[in-house]
């Protein structure tokens, strides 16, 4: 994955890297068995990318879960989302950082502020 990312994991790491968000991300992190695409280690916030691991539903919820259980915050997105909409995902990375809220509630609180403005 690291030799061959995809362009939404280019775009993204472009924006995270050397302390982009003001904290220190790190890609392809080993936790366990699964490797984060993206994490925040101070955060405890790891940021998955979906569309590139041809994963199902069921995966992911195990994954997931396990991550949770090592006390990491999954932050999942979509590759077209980060391609179309980079300063919303940039944005709802900074909120996951500052806020810690649930994930599910910062793609709400993004996507309805995206569609409010434009």
């Amino acid at each position: 994955m690291r030799r061959e990312p995809t362009d939404a994991e280019r775009r993204l790491w472009a924006k995270l890297r050397n302390y982009g968000l003001g904290v220190r991300f790190v890609r392809q992190l080993p936790i366990g068995p699964y490797i984060a695409d993206f994490a925040c280690r101070a955060a405890r916030l790891v940021v998955e990318l979906d569309g590139q691991h041809g994963t199902s539903a069921a995966y992911d919820q195990r994954r997931d879960a396990y991550l949770a259980s090592k006390g990491y915050r999954v932050l999942r997105l979509w590759n077209p989302e980060v391609l179309s909409n980079t300063e919303g995902v940039v944005e709802m990375i900074r909120l996951a950082l500052i806020e810690q809220p649930s994930p599910a509630s910062l793609r709400s609180a993004v996507l309805s502020r995206k569609r409010e403005s434009g």
